[in-house]
């Protein structure tokens, strides 16, 4: 706090001897010095300094050009940071989020969904109105047993199982030396490569 109020006082007293632009000037080059002397190797700066030059940058425009001991951009973090802390803590205030649903009711949703495997979550939120539980659909939806899905084969598996059982068809053209166009169709097995179908004809669309 003592460098901030020296260089308070020191720009007071420049008011007196010089223009305003050389009393910023000093004002933003005092704390560094002071800094600069109360440390040996690297500067050490305090939330003070923080704050006077988040201040500072507000108010004067040439204020990067006085900044010797950090760069402009972490002033700026400095600030920005400041920003996020001051609504991180506006927003943790009272109680976040929706109000946690009690363990008697994920219970009940629970059971009744045991014991109506066919209800929807629309009939099971009815069903709580009606004993006075008010939930959404989407707190039924969260709190329901699910039946455990089978896991599903991969690509691979898959092909190993109905390779057999699958084909690829090709429909292609191929120009001969008289320049005529030759329609060719080919069907091949995938498991052995073996041709199971081809012909060719001049016209596609005949028998």
């Amino acid at each position: 706090m003592f460098p901030i109020i020296s260089a308070l006082l020191a720009f007071v007293a420049s008011l007196f001897r010089s223009r305003a632009s050389l009393c910023l000037e000093h004002l933003a080059l005092r704390p560094q010095l002071v800094v600069y002397k109360q440390t040996v190797s690297r500067p050490r700066l305090r939330w003070t300094d923080r704050v006077f030059w988040g201040w500072l940058s507000r108010l004067w425009r040439g204020w990067p050009d006085a900044l010797v001991f950090v760069q402009p951009r972490t002033v700026i973090a400095w600030q920005q940071q400041r920003v996020r802390d001051h609504w991180r803590c506006v927003s943790e205030q009272g109680i976040r989020g929706r109000p946690a649903v009690a363990q008697e009711v994920r219970e009940l949703i629970q059971a009744m969904w045991q014991a109506n495997p066919t209800w929807g979550s629309p009939r099971i939120v009815g069903e709580l109105r009606k004993v006075s539980i008010e939930v959404t659909k989407s707190t039924v939806e969260k709190y329901r047993q699910r039946p455990p899905k089978p896991p599903s084969p991969t690509w691979k598996t898959f092909l190993k199982n109905h390779v057999k059982d699958l084909i690829a068809l090709d429909f292609f053209v191929v120009p001969t030396v008289t320049h005529k166009v030759l329609f060719v169709l080919l069907i091949q097995a995938h498991e052995r490569r073996r041709i199971v179908h081809f012909n060719i004809t001049e016209h596609p669309t005949a028998q």
